[in-house]
């Protein structure tokens, strides 16, 4: 069976935003929410990271508000990294001051993107499906964020496996909030094919990293190598680097 090698990439990018301490999220509070802070060399930096994968998904992604200069960062990235596909899912938004989003990078051309709100007691989180290739048995990509709290990301992964659960060449990424091997994340796995990973990366916080909250989530009929975390710019998160071999057949339009 031919196959076809992929390079993807997830990074919750806290919109471009500086934490190098915890500290600063007191003594740096300010750069949340105001359009400086060295953004948009923070933002250069990911995208010279995202350049080098064929498919990013991006968490916490400002799709142009105050704090980010009403600049669409996700538009910003593709445009640098030279991905020629790109779609964006706002989510949560506080007045025209802040605003974040997940975000899809390709240099293939999806099918299909789809987006959905998660469930949860507080609103504002989703998923981002990007589709490649005809039919189910097509490669699926989602990109979501989801919530702090346990309840919450225990309904927000009951829908996930819904949406995935007839799609068995599927990829699952982005910022968890939670261990790969935490309750909630039981029925994801029994209800569809993603399977843990083979080791813990820890991602967060990303000067001392202790964690393994975000992850890459890869269905058991594709193979997976080399996943490791590497720093994007000065986000509080590691990213998560991964290489995919993907049959080709799930890629043929």
């Amino acid at each position: 069976m031919s196959t076809q090698h992929l390079r993807l990439l997830s990074a919750n990018i806290q919109a471009g935003s500086s934490t190098r301490r915890y500290s600063d999220y007191a003594t740096r509070s300010w750069s949340h929410v105001l359009p400086t802070g060295g953004k948009r060399t923070s933002l250069d930096a990911i995208a010279q990271l995202a350049g080098q994968h064929d498919i990013v998904g991006l968490q916490e992604s400002d799709p142009g508000s105050w704090r980010s200069g009403f600049t669409n960062q996700t538009h910003y990235l593709a445009e640098r990294a030279g991905f020629d596909y790109w779609s964006h899912q706002p989510n949560r938004r506080m007045g025209a001051v802040a605003s974040s989003a997940n975000g899809l990078l390709s240099r293939l051309e999806p099918v299909e993107v789809a987006d959905h709100a998660l469930p949860g007691r507080i609103s504002g989180r989703g998923v981002l499906l990007g589709h490649f290739g005809n039919g189910p048995e097509g490669l699926t990509v989602a990109v979501a964020h989801l919530s702090l709290g346990a309840q919450s990301r225990r309904m927000q992964l009951d829908f996930i496996a819904e949406l995935l659960q007839d799609f068995p060449n599927a990829v699952l990424m982005g910022d968890f909030n939670c261990v790969v091997d935490c309750p909630e994340m039981g029925n994801l796995f029994r209800r569809t094919r993603l399977q843990p990973p083979a080791c813990a990366v820890h991602t967060f916080p990303a000067w001392k990293p202790m964690r393994a909250i975000d992850h890459i989530l890869v269905s058991d009929s594709l193979r997976c190598e080399g996943l490791r975390a590497v720093p994007a710019a000065f986000s509080d998160h590691l990213a998560l680097s991964l290489n995919l071999e993907v049959p080709e057949s799930a890629l043929q339009r």
